[in-house]
Parts: structure tokens; C-alpha cells; sequence
């Protein structure tokens, strides 16, 4: 596993570029200060050991070794012992639906985009627990196993759109039993299911999946996203919304019944996600509320410094922008390398 032990220092980095401006800004009022005092060809003639490129070529020198250097700065580490700890934590699968009806605005700036916002804060509030993810519209698969690597569940929930699943449709019920069957077989831990839907085309089963789930102490808590009165759905790449056979408008609406029914026979709670934060607190508070047990996790517990090749390449870096003059050298004045005019 790779990894920095100050990433702070990596921010050092948004400095590069403004770097690079104010010399090409620097550059561009030179020319045309040259310009002031006569044709440019005629002055290069002038001053045959100025090199054009030279002082191009020592800066670029320059800015990679300080880039480079904000690397080594963060201290890259490789990790290089893997060892099975026990930690007190549970165990969270969280259902998306990822429907088209879920591309509606009526929650900004759009009901999967909330949805996927609100992921992403809660993971960022897990603590020694294990999450995984299942997306799911007519048919439901596992997008990231029940893991403890939050920074990769971060990255698998930014690349979660609709066109994952081609079967429209809001399959529920086989989410919570892909989900039932996703986590681990360790005994004693505290287990959920966050389902994440506006419970539009529910095609049955889903009540019966939530009930089976409590039975084996899997609680089945639901978010149910969107506004009961309901919005359009945005045609992708168009200014218009989404059609049925005779031309009218869809209008999505969060069937906030069905959604309560489930979170009840999952022994879980409901909460409708709006445009505030307040299902964010619900749902961390439910999860805050779970006996946390020993979940055994696989971490690195030992990491190794990988700053020295980078070290090295900073110094021959410097040692090379300091090699290379503005002038030509005349040792090599039959050299033409970065010179302008080759004899």
C-alpha cells in the first residue's frame, strides 16, 4: 500500500502553476522589451553566445525539482507489513439506487447527486467500521465489497452513474438480499443496511428482503430521497426532460409509503433526504447507536520511507541546472545544442 505521511505538504503543488505563469509572463515582457530596441534576428546575430534556449531549459530544471520536492516533503511511503487487527467498530452496506428516476432535481443538485454527497460524509464519520456498496435499478450488483478502505469507497462511489445498469427499474428487495448476503461471516458485530432509493418502480419482494434481514440481526434502515410531489426527469445532453410514448413529461415522485414500510419490517428508521443535512445526523446517530464489536481488519503496520530516489533525482536535477549556463560555454563552442545559430 502507497501512501503519504504529510500530504499536507502536497498542497505545495497548486503553487506550480503560478509559477509557470509568472515566468512565461516574464518571458512574454522580455521579447517585447527586446523588440523595443530593434529586430530581434538582428540582435540574436549581435550576441551569437546567447543561448535561446538555455535559460527555458534551466527553469523547467528548476520547477520539476520543486515539484518534486513538495513530494518528498509528504514523505511517500510504501507499506510493507500486512497484519489482521481487531477493531471495535460495525459493519454498514449501503444500497444506492441509481435509477434514471434518481437524475430528477427536486433535491439539488440532483437526487443522485445528493445521494452520493451524503455517502461520502458518512464514510468520512466511520470509525474502525466496514462498508461496503451495492448499486441497483432492475437488477442490483456489488459495486465495492464490505471493506475497511475508506479511500477506496470514496473513489468507486465518484464513478456510480445510471448507465451502470441497463434494466431500469427499482429492484429493492434483491438489493437488501445482496446485501444480507455481503457481509462478513464474523459472529457479534453490529450490521446495517442503508438503502438509498425514491422507491419508484418497485417491483415487489422488497418488505418480505427487509424482514429476512432483521431475522438474522441485519438492521434495514432506508433514506428515501426526493419530494412526494415529484419533479421531471433531465434528458442527458439536452434541454429537455424525459418522455413517456405519448409525449408527456415523466414526473418521478418519492413513494414515501413503500420506503416507510420497509425501514419498518427492517427494525431500521426512515428518513427523507431534502435539501438540509438533517438525514445525515439521523442516519450517523443510528449507526452511533449499534453495539460496536471486534471487526477484524488487514492493515499495514509497517511502512517504508521512499524519499531517497527522489532525493537523488532533485540533486542531479540541481547539479544539471547548475551545469547548464545562460551563455554558451566555450570549451564546447562548436556545440550547438541549445544555441541559435550553428555555424
Amino acid at each position: 500500500m502507497f501512501r503519504f505521511e504529510e500530504p499536507a505538504y502536497l498542497y505545495l503543488l497548486l503553487l506550480l502553476p503560478f509559477i509557470a505563469a509568472f515566468y512565461l509572463y516574464s518571458n512574454y515582457r522580455r521579447r517585447r522589451n527586446i523588440r523595443r530596441f530593434g529586430d530581434p534576428v538582428l540582435l540574436a546575430q549581435l550576441m551569437p553566445d546567447v543561448s535561446k534556449y538555455r535559460p527555458d531549459i534551466k527553469f523547467w530544471i528548476l520547477f520539476a525539482a520543486i515539484g518534486l520536492f513538495s513530494v518528498l516533503l509528504a514523505r511517500p511511503q510504501f507499506g510493507s507489513k500486512l497484519e489482521t487487527v481487531k477493531r471495535k467498530g460495525v459493519e454498514v452496506i449501503i444500497a444506492l439506487d441509481i435509477s434514471n428516476s434518481m437524475l430528477a432535481q427536486d433535491v439539488q443538485p440532483s437526487r443522485l447527486e445528493k445521494a452520493k454527497r451524503l455517502i461520502s460524509r458518512l464514510v468520512d464519520e466511520l470509525d474502525n467500521d466496514k462498508v461496503g456498496m451495492i448499486v441497483f435499478a432492475g437488477d442490483a450488483f456489488t459495486q465495492l465489497p464490505i471493506t475497511s478502505d475508506y479511500i477506496s469507497a470514496k473513489m468507486f462511489l465518484e464513478s456510480i452513474s445510471p448507465s451502470l445498469i441497463s434494466k431500469q427499474g427499482t429492484a429493492i428487495g434483491e438489493a437488501i438480499n445482496l446485501a444480507a448476503r455481503s457481509f462478513t461471516p464474523q459472529e457479534g458485530v453490529g450490521r446495517a443496511i442503508i438503502v438509498i432509493t425514491d422507491g419508484e418502480n418497485h417491483e415487489g419482494g422488497a418488505v418480505e428482503a427487509a424482514e429476512a434481514a432483521a431475522e438474522k440481526g441485519i438492521q434495514v434502515n432506508v433514506l428515501g430521497i426526493g419530494m412526494p410531489e415529484g419533479a421531471p426527469i433531465p434528458e442527458i445532453g439536452t434541454n429537455d426532460y424525459r418522455r413517456d410514448q405519448e409525449g408527456n413529461v415523466i414526473v418521478t415522485r418519492l413513494n414515501e409509503a413503500m420506503c416507510q414500510e420497509i425501514a419498518k419490517d427492517g427494525k431500521g428508521i426512515y428518513v427523507r433526504v431534502d435539501n438540509s443535512n438533517s438525514a445525515q445526523k439521523a442516519i450517523n446517530q443510528e449507526i452511533n447507536k449499534m453495539a460496536k464489536s471486534d471487526v477484524e481488519s488487514k492493515v499495514y503496520t509497517e511502512f517504508n520511507e521512499q524519499f531517497q530516489a527522489i532525493a537523488w533525482i532533485i540533486l542531479l536535477l540541481l547539479l544539471a541546472e547548475i551545469l547548464i549556463l545562460d551563455r554558451k560555454n566555450p570549451l564546447f563552442k562548436n556545440v550547438h545544442l541549445f544555441s541559435n545559430n550553428k555555424k
